[in-house]
């Protein structure tokens, strides 16, 4: 706003005696320019969460702009070799059977002694899983090839000879010491490893997408490659365990040069294949209700978030007191020109409105939460519409606003399930729990004792109990680990009745069975890598080096190198946060569909770890700076950069970076990271309690500016389940927070979320609650996977006739043997027969 543009309302051009007045243009300047800044917003940002970002996109972040140069140098591995193969022809253009037999030349090339021959070869290999990318045009052909050369390699069993080199790479501790020794290690310390992980990583990326035009042999290979990193083939584990070995070994300082990216990349995927994505799990959770003969999920919560909408974010306690004061301003202006305008009659001037803060106009764009959703897609563009957090009414003014509710519909039968409002996104639901704990107080109340669990007879109870405790009944919702738990409880009662439990093999049930021994190393070394990455920590010169595999072996002179390698190093650790955080979430959904001991197990570990505070630090920053961040540069990002010629990098262009509103991978961290949040204090007194004391309300309030439906709702439901215990006055002030949970969270009917009227009654004893959580997560893997106690229940074979039928296994030497040991053993061996009568 320039300042000749400015428009003065008229009362501020006049004095006490009605005069003229010069107007402060500057003062009036700054108070609107104040005002305009509080009102802007962030912008809605047009974000999808999926499972993972675009294939390209994925490629991409595996390799660091510092490894650049090693494109050329596969391209040029490669080309030495296929010379003496092809005779003048190119790769494209060789039939399949040739290719196969190329192939089968560098698999065999692969097992060479000579360590440089064994990586040229390694490197050939890499520029086919590449796309080899000199030989085609654009970024589409890239793909194409890399995804033709990928699968023919898999079909070939590349993979096994790979992962016998990588098993080899990890146990050199000539490397491993050598590094240790090194007072700064570089790229040129794991060069061995990046080759090898980029191939497997291209691998299972490449493997894992599915595409429409996938031929049928590629779509069974695909399930045999799942099933086969799934499954513990490789010695007796799953392709996931070596990977976690290699993290926990890395965080140990025992090998400092392993490429912790492209490890945690590569971890990452092969669990996202192997156990499968959000939409798998969604499908998982269907049948497992369905075998358990449970009803049906009220609603799909994927196609929910996704059809939510954002909500403009609460103001800040400046906007607001602004906001009072413009206000106040605004109540003396318009007294005052009203006794101007009666004394001066019509002015001359046009008269202008004065500013009024955006956020409050949002309320006439606000939904009606009673109006069907069809009439309001005719009725209503949906761009023009936000259900603003901001967006409040003054009571008196509601009515003018929002139309009267229709009247109510006539009572359905009681066997007919209600059809929730259309306003609210998801259906109601309430816990058997829930329903106990309701009748226990009604039951103290009118008769003044109990019936413990009975939840049917309500002799002696008015008739509202009698239609409250219907309508809970008719939104009661029992989930899986709700069943799990009450089996579990019978199992340990009732060992020798019910005989052992049928464990399916499920990958998620093998991955699990294998990290158990090592669980609490891998959760602490993944929190260590999530701390050394997070962009809120400082330097510290005991933490982690995780910028082994993104330094360069000669540092940069020059300030355009120095730029270059900052934005790097940026980008290398928001890819770990990307990788950790989604590796974290599917590891903890999927455990909690398997069994949910196992998932309270790795939560456990987690909150012990300091999990809770490590995510509110991480949130403790500037989000929305985090997430507009544009630390990329475009043309230097896989496949990109091996087609097209490269321009000249410039000191503006680095800092211009790309165009896009948002970066898609720290949108995807941040989501990650509160949904393991919520996954770790939901239903759990003390940790939400954890939240409390680390204050995180107001870290949680600050993330709500980000205009993501998906990010805001997470937010909201860690703000929901602390709000009883923040105090009257913070639920008085944010208000229009408190609203926005009211529209977007998910209602439990008797849940006093927004009152606090039973903090007094629940005490605060962290240890007691987790001890007590503890004592049942290790009664159910010592019944389950302890084989040494199972023997405990063996039973016992009484019969003498039995045990002497028995057929005994002995060695061949012993026949040659047998009369000297009877002599010496039994014969030459006095027996007291008397003493085995008396007692002992």
């Amino acid at each position: 706003m320039q300042p000749e543009d400015m428009e003065v309302p008229l009362i501020n051009n006049l004095n006490d005696n009605g005069d003229r007045a010069r107007p402060k243009g500057k003062d009036v300047f700054k108070d609107q320019q104040k005002e305009s800044e509080s009102s802007m917003e962030s912008p809605n940002l047009e974000f999808e969460y999926g499972d993972s970002d675009t294939l390209s996109a994925e490629l991409s972040e595996l390799y660091s702009y510092t490894e650049e140069p090693e494109f050329a140098l596969n391209r040029d591995n490669f080309e030495e070799d296929f010379r003496s193969h092809a005779k003048g022809r190119r790769w494209t253009e060789l039939p399949m059977e040739e290719q196969k037999a190329y192939v089968m030349s560098l698999l065999d090339a692969l097992e060479v002694t000579d360590r440089d021959k064994r990586l040229k070869v390694a490197r050939a290999i890499l520029y086919l899983t590449q796309g080899v990318f000199d030989e085609c045009d654009t970024e589409v052909d890239v793909l194409h090839w890399s995804r033709h050369n990928i699968f023919l390699l898999y079909d070939m069993g590349l993979f096994t000879a790979l992962l016998e080199l990588l098993s080899m790479e990890i146990d050199n501790s000539q490397a491993c010491s050598s590094a240790v020794r090194k007072p700064a290690i570089s790229l040129a310390d794991s060069t061995e490893l990046r080759v090898l992980l980029s191939i497997m990583y291209l691998m299972v990326e490449t493997v894992r997408v599915q595409t429409e035009d996938d031929r049928p042999e590629w779509r069974e290979a695909r399930e045999a490659f799942k099933n086969e990193l799934g499954s513990p083939l490789y010695n007796g584990e799953p392709f996931a365990l070596l990977l976690f070995t290699m993290v926990t070994k890395f965080c140990s300082m025992n090998a400092p040069h392993f490429p912790m990216k492209k490890v945690l990349l590569l971890l990452w995927k092969t669990i996202l294949f192997t156990l499968g994505g959000f939409e798998e799990l969604q499908e998982m959770k269907v049948r497992g209700r369905e075998r358990l003969c449970l009803t049906p999920l009220p609603e799909d919560s994927i196609k929910v978030v996704r059809a939510m909408r954002a909500a403009s974010p609460p103001a800040s306690a400046m906007e607001l007191i602004e906001q009072q004061q413009q206000q106040q301003k605004r109540g003396r202006r318009s007294r005052r020109s009203a006794f101007v305008d009666s004394l001066e009659g019509d002015s001359p001037f046009p008269k202008k409105q004065p500013l009024v803060k955006q956020d409050s106009l949002d309320t006439y764009n606000e939904r009606d939460p009673f109006k069907n959703d069809d009439a309001r897609d005719e009725e209503e563009d949906p761009e023009d519409t936000d259900s603003g957090i901001e967006g409040e009414v003054d009571p008196l003014d509601r009515d003018v606003i929002i139309q009267p509710p229709p009247p109510p519909p006539p009572l359905r039968p009681p066997t007919e399930r209600v059809n929730f409002p259309k306003g609210l996104p998801w259906a109601p639901k309430v816990r058997e729990k829930d329903i106990e704990h309701f009748l226990e107080t009604s039951r103290n109340k009118f008769i003044g004792f109990t019936l413990g669990n009975d939840t049917e007879t309500l002799v002696g109870l008015p008739r509202p109990i009698h239609e409250s405790v219907k309508t809970l009944k008719l939104h009661k919702y029992v989930s899986i680990a709700e069943v799990q738990i009450k089996k579990e409880e019978e199992l340990q009662q009732c060992p020798l009745s019910l005989g052992e439990e049928e464990v399916e093999e499920t990958p998620a049930e093998i991955l699990y069975v294998g990290m158990l021994p090592n669980l609490s190393q891998y959760v602490i070394a993944l929190l260590k890598l999530l701390l050394a990455a997070a962009p809120t920590s400082k330097a510290k010169t005991d933490s982690i080096n995780i910028l082994a595999d993104v330094l360069p072996e000669e540092m940069p002179i020059t300030v355009l190198q120095s730029m270059k390698l900052g934005i790097d190093v940026n980008r290398h650790k928001e890819i770990i946060v990307k990788a950790i955080s989604a590796l974290l979430l599917l590891l903890l959904k999927h455990l909690k569909l398997s069994h949910i001991y196992q998932f309270e197990v790795v939560s456990q570990h987690l909150v012990f770890a300091n999990c809770i505070p490590l995510i509110l630090k991480f949130f403790n920053q500037n989000i929305m700076s985090y997430i507009s961040a544009k630390n990329s540069i475009c043309v230097l990002d896989f496949p990109h950069c091996v087609v097209h010629e490269m321009p000249e990098l410039t000191a503006e262009s680095l800092e211009a970076g790309d165009c896009s509103q948002f970066c898609w991978r720290n949108l995807f961290s941040c989501i990650n990271l509160l949904r393991i949040l919520n996954k770790l204090t939901k239903w759990k007194h003390s940790r939400t309690m954890m939240l409390v004391v680390f204050k995180s309300a107001p870290i949680l309030k600050r993330a709500l500016k980000v205009k993501q439906a998906m990010m805001q709702l997470y937010v909201l439901k860690l703000l929901k389940i602390q709000t009883k215990y923040l105090g009257r006055q913070w639920r008085k002030s944010n208000m229009k927070t408190m609203s926005a949970i009211y529209q977007k969270v998910r209602h439990r009917l008797n849940d006093d979320w927004a009152y606090g009227n039973d903090i007094d009654a629940r005490p605060w004893d962290f240890q007691a609650e987790e001890c007590a959580l503890r004592e049942n997560i290790e009664k159910f893997n010592s019944r389950r996977y302890d084989n040494s106690r199972n023997s405990d229940f063996t039973p016992v074979d009484n019969c003498l006739q039995s045990i002497l039928g028995q057929r005994v296994e002995l060695p061949e030497d012993f026949h040659y043997s047998y009369e000297i040991w009877l002599e010496r053993e039994v014969f030459s061996q006095p027996i007291q027969w008397e003493g085995l009568l008396q007692n002992p």
